[in-house]
């Protein structure tokens, strides 16, 4: 089942596939990152400390979304799998569960409804990823995983705007129910409108073909870490992760501690910039890549590698600036520079891999990247928060997201360090 451009009478029905799966992905960071902007009166109203901040954001969600992603994924790369009603059935999942974060009455119950929503979407992106890389040529994958990408920053931006306004005028409680229960209606468009072109053609393909039977758990973890290209990228992938996750989270309470503005508002001007910048940075990552990758494929990283470098001093000075209007104009262009690996890193690890092993690498990536990124991004910014608050107050929060700033470094050395492998490994075992 190589994989082939499709014919211009099937362009309409890749369109539609890749837009509603954006949409879908949208609705995933709206119910993961909402939480965010909601922490800080959800922490005064439960009474708890940052650090259990942290895991409520983090750990509680990544631990379950990390441990089920693999075994998803190996029945999504299955021939017979229908992946947009397992992705409609998961999308269900984490949204009644999100509604169900409104009704919780301390730690432990929304902890429960939090590892609910992190069940629920391990289903969405390794099925995704799979389908978009067989409807879409190889020379065009960096821009659609790209495009499926935005649901990151769009997502977050409403969630943000959405659960901060909701917070200001009603209660965080009625947040969580308005927004997870419209997850269940579009599980139902999803399940009944996408259609899997793999599974139409598979009973016809085992028939005339006699295919190469799926790899095995082990065989395809071994194709998938053999590529030193891709063990480098799970660890730039992680790196920019642990600090994207955490600097979120701990930026929209620096916000409301250190510059005192309210849950709408942090909700409104940093989703906004947030967003915007995301977008931004995740359509000109794709952009780049295909554009400067085609000329030669170590270039496919060069962007990000270059982009987090220079976002260092810039984040730096953001959380310097005396005044917040001043602090989030400074945050714009990081924000911009730190979003361009999205589209190449997934692109790049769907190249570096068997076509029978793509969604176990896509599942590898999520789950090296939010075990680390999201499960200890939060929860580490917040528990070193808590141990630097006796010297510094509330402004323990400020020289968390200093030392986050710095750490920048980190990814970008990875990124550089993985394009110099890319032209001998890239596409090689795909094609």
């Amino acid at each position: 089942m190589a994989t082939t451009a499709p014919p211009a009478s099937g362009a309409r029905s890749v369109r539609l596939t890749l837009w509603i799966l954006l949409i879908v992905y949208i609705f995933n960071f709206i119910d993961r990152q909402i939480v965010n902007i909601l922490a800080e009166p959800i922490a005064r109203d439960l009474q708890l400390s940052d650090t259990q901040i942290g895991l409520m954001t983090g750990l509680a969600f990544a631990l379950f979304y990390t441990v089920l992603g693999i075994p998803i994924a190996r029945f999504a790369d299955r021939p017979t799998t229908n992946r947009p009603r397992l992705i409609a059935a998961a999308l269900a999942v984490w949204s009644a569960m999100t509604a169900l974060c409104g009704f919780a009455q301390n730690f432990w119950q929304l902890l429960l409804a939090r590892i609910g929503v992190g069940v629920g979407e391990a289903g969405c992106t390794p099925p995704a990823h799979s389908l978009i890389s067989d409807i879409v040529p190889p020379e065009k994958r960096a821009s659609a995983l790209a495009f499926y990408s935005l649901g990151i920053p769009i997502g977050t931006l409403m969630g943000m705007i959405i659960g901060g306004t909701l917070a200001d005028l009603m209660t965080w409680r009625d947040a969580f129910v308005i927004v997870g229960l419209p997850g269940v209606i579009l599980a139902l468009v999803v399940w009944f409108v996408l259609k899997d072109p793999r599974r139409a053609d598979a009973a016809s393909i085992l028939r005339a073909q006699n295919p190469v039977p799926a790899l095995p758990l082990r065989a395809a973890l071994k194709e998938v870490m053999g590529s030193r290209a891709y063990v480098l990228l799970l660890c730039a992938g992680s790196a920019a992760a642990f600090l994207s996750y955490g600097k979120t989270t701990w930026t929209t309470i620096f916000f409301q501690r250190t510059h005192e503005l309210t849950p709408g508002q942090v909700g409104l001007w940093f989703g906004l910039l947030g967003g915007v910048g995301g977008i931004l940075g995740t359509w000109l990552g794709g952009y780049l890549a295909d554009r400067f990758g085609a000329r030669s494929r170590r270039h496919v990283l060069s962007a990000p590698a270059i982009g987090m470098a220079i976002a260092v001093p810039l984040a730096f000075a953001a959380y310097q600036a005396p005044t917040w209007p001043l602090a989030l104009t400074l945050l714009f262009v990081p924000t911009v520079l730190n979003s361009l690996y999205y589209g190449p890193t997934y692109s790049a690890a769907q190249g570096l891999v068997p076509m029978r092993a793509r969604a176990i690498a896509a599942a590898c990536l999520l789950f090296v990247q939010n075990l680390i990124g999201l499960g200890l991004g939060p929860l580490f910014f917040g528990m070193l928060s808590d141990a630097l608050q006796p010297a510094y107050g509330q402004e323990s929060v400020r020289y968390v997201l200093y030392g986050a700033a710095f750490l920048g470094l980190v990814p970008a050395f990875f990124f550089w360090r993985c394009s110099l492998h890319l032209d001998n490994e890239l596409d090689q075992k795909g094609a």
